[in-house]
């Protein structure tokens, strides 16, 4: 039903009568550098969008004059049932995805022929290459499917919907999980383990990205992914991890010390971070930018550091000189669905602000409902960052230069929501612990 309501929305953003087809092709079994290890399948975004198939090798076509949605599958042989398992019957692909025309992948070019498009709608050039290699007879454009498809992406349907809070639920639960049992003298693998474990027992057995399992200093590299190193006694931990439900992600990011309480300059720093996620949720409404959500994210943060003695002098000042991005240095958050960073936050025509902090953000566009995003605000402190800042002396003049060095092997703390933006506001999908003496009731 879902993909059927997405082919509906595509087309209704295509001319009545356009002569043309939209092609995509579906992923294929991926193996590691030539060899058999088998990676587990997942499903190109798109295709998946479009056509609820998840199994490997299918083509669909779309005929924008007719509405009708063809579907190609592979012809499989007695060896791919050796190797893969059992082979579908035609009769039960059709009733799983009910196209309205199933064809093997061999009669895809007589299709086309039949079907004899002004234009063919693709993806991406490598997908416009296979279909000029089919023929040379055929217009290919690249551009328009792209833009049309992330339009619709962005803007989930109800269905989307209740699949990101099946995803959430379980997720959440996997955090409340970690916060329940991590001590001083495990391992980042083994959190990992257990995260993982309450996933696939929940029936999520497809992680949403790589997780980041870190502590102590770890929490301070932003895409850390290792996950290997002790965890002590002291350490900071941080877990940015989710997995998802039919496809649709779950993105969640807690910090949290490892003993179950926090120090004074952990609570202080913490208590500036969570400020300034609810202050930016409450902001949260249609109408509103992820940029101008960022920017305030900023000033609270400069405001919230100021006040604990790690940066001095006048906020509006600071701001102009982008001192927050020495300590906040990503996006405040992006869109999520199909993909954690879904598409969508870079309409055609914007483009990113070259400025510190400000040009990794994932998203520049005013918020609609329907559209899922994250909010998570961070504090890092990075030798790599905060080292020339202190020899600079136009930064330098900003900085409590005693406190920040006593620093160094502090980490970083990151807290990431997921929202549902509202016709009124937003929903939040995310109800792991976040106040600190929530937190230290749960470890306890």
């Amino acid at each position: 039903m879902s993909a059927n309501q997405h082919r509906k929305k595509l087309l209704s953003l295509f001319e009545e009568n356009q002569d043309g087809v939209i092609y995509l092709r579906g992923a294929e079994i991926m193996y590691r550098y030539g060899t058999d290890y088998e990676y587990p399948f997942r499903q190109e975004s798109n295709f998946w969008y479009l056509t609820g198939v998840d199994e490997p090798d299918y083509h669909t076509i779309i005929d924008l004059k007719s509405g009708d949605f063809h579907l190609f599958m592979p012809k499989r042989d007695a060896q791919y049932a050796v190797w893969h398992g059992r082979i579908k019957p035609v009769n039960e692909v059709q009733e799983t995805y009910n196209p309205d025309h199933l064809h093997y992948d061999h009669e895809l070019l007589t299709v086309l022929k039949e079907l004899n498009p002004e234009t063919i709608y693709c993806l991406n050039e490598e997908q416009a290459e296979f279909m000029e290699d089919l023929s040379r007879n055929f217009q290919v454009d690249t551009e328009t499917l792209t833009d049309v498809i992330t339009y619709c992406r962005s803007i989930k349907t109800d269905d989307e919907l209740e699949k990101m809070r099946r995803s959430a639920e379980i997720n959440n639960g996997a955090h409340l999980e970690i916060m329940k049992t991590i001590k001083p003298g495990m391992n980042e693998y083994e959190t990992k383990a257990i995260f993982d474990y309450f996933q696939k027992k929940n029936g999520l057995l497809q992680p949403a990205y790589s997780g980041i399992h870190a502590a102590g200093v770890n929490s301070a590299i932003l895409h850390y992914t290792d996950n290997n190193e002790a965890i002590n006694d002291g350490d900071l931990y941080l877990i940015d991890a989710g997995y998802e439900f039919e496809g649709y992600a779950s993105d969640v990011t807690r910090t949290y010390p490892v003993n179950g309480r926090f120090t004074g300059d952990q609570a202080a720093i913490y208590q500036v971070v969570l400020d300034t996620m609810n202050k930016t949720i409450e902001m949260v409404k249609p109408g509103v930018s992820m940029e101008e959500l960022h920017m305030a994210a900023c000033r609270i943060i400069l405001h919230g550091l100021k006040e604990i003695g790690i940066v001095k002098g006048d906020v509006d000042v600071m701001m102009e000189k982008n001192i927050f991005a020495l300590f906040f240095p990503h996006g405040l958050g992006h869109f999520l669905g199909l993909d954690t960073h879904d598409v969508g936050g870079y309409p055609k025509g914007v483009e990113r602000i070259d400025r510190p902090g400000i040009r990794f953000l994932r998203v520049r566009r005013e918020l609609q409902p329907g559209m899922v995003i994250t909010i998570e605000p961070g504090i890092y402190f990075i030798p790599a960052l905060l080292k020339p800042a202190i020899l600079n002396a136009e930064q330098a003049a900003f900085l409590n230069i005693d406190k920040i060095e006593s620093l160094y092997k502090f980490g970083g703390i990151r807290i990431e929501d997921n929202l549902i933006i509202t016709e009124n506001g937003y929903e939040n999908l995310t109800d792991v612990p976040k106040e600190i003496k929530d937190i230290e009731e749960v470890m306890a």
